[in-house]
């Protein structure tokens, strides 16, 4: 009779759990923000000085300083924001609003920048930001 106790407990102990996890979802899942919520990314301006460089100086120009990550649309930002700019040997195209942006795309501002840097802002922001559901937005600072 106790193993029949027990065995009853552990189910309705496992269904208890089970019914919580649908209604309240995978706790370590990354959030997304709300439409009104920014989350600010401090960009290390002396570890990558010169994409520090081009992405101050295409906000002063206009652009802007949040990006709402859409990952999905990187590939085709880039293509539209890339288009008839040709490659200089020796330096990477840099584009901002970066094409992971839904603000990327047509009419970003583009910089030749060195590879290394380029490159090295490029894996650091898409590190800082692997958690982050498409959709957030991210205010890009500078320290």
């Amino acid at each position: 009779m106790q193993k029949l106790l027990t065995s009853l407990i552990i189910v309705v102990l496992l269904a208890l759990g089970g019914y919580w996890y649908e209604q309240n979802g995978d706790p370590a899942a990354p959030s997304s923000t709300s439409d009104s919520e920014v989350v600010q990314l401090i960009f290390p301006s002396d570890r990558y000085p010169e994409t520090a460089k081009h992405i101050q100086d295409a906000i002063a120009k206009g652009e802007s300083a949040t990006c709402t990550i859409n990952r999905e649309q990187a590939e085709d930002n880039r293509k539209e924001s890339l288009k008839g700019i040709s490659t200089k040997k020796g330096y990477d195209r840099d584009e901002w609003p970066m094409a992971m942006c839904n603000e990327g795309g047509k009419g970003a501002d583009i910089e030749y920048i060195t590879p290394k840097d380029n490159r090295g802002a490029g894996s650091w922001v898409g590190n800082q930001l692997e958690d982050y559901a498409d959709g957030t937005r991210v205010e890009f600072m500078f320290k």
